[in-house]
């Protein structure tokens, strides 16, 4: 796939997530990537826009980076996180 196929699919599957999450009642605040995810997506987005990073915020979202997702991210509610089940969704951005 293309850098601006890989770039439109991951921002349309974190605003699903992000659209799910309010669909449940939750706010959205912070987005966690992988360091992988989080390397293959800046990287892209420097291609696709000449923009250099670090990148802060992604949908409005404030970014933070979680080696441990490895190649996935998780959108949260960083308030209900752990008190409530359904205050996070996983996508995966390094698609194999």
């Amino acid at each position: 796939m293309s850098t601006r196929g890989d770039l439109i699919r991951i921002l349309s599957d974190i605003e699903e997530k992000i659209n799910e999450l309010k669909m449940d009642g939750y706010r959205p605040d912070v987005i966690l990537f992988g360091k992988e995810a989080y390397n293959f997506f800046s990287s892209i987005v420097k291609v696709e826009t000449g923009e250099e990073g670090p990148f802060t915020e992604v949908s409005n979202l404030r970014v933070e980076i979680l080696s441990e997702l490895g190649k996935d991210a998780v959108i949260i509610d960083s308030k209900l996180l752990g008190l409530s089940p359904g205050a996070a969704k996983r996508i995966r951005i390094i698609k194999e």
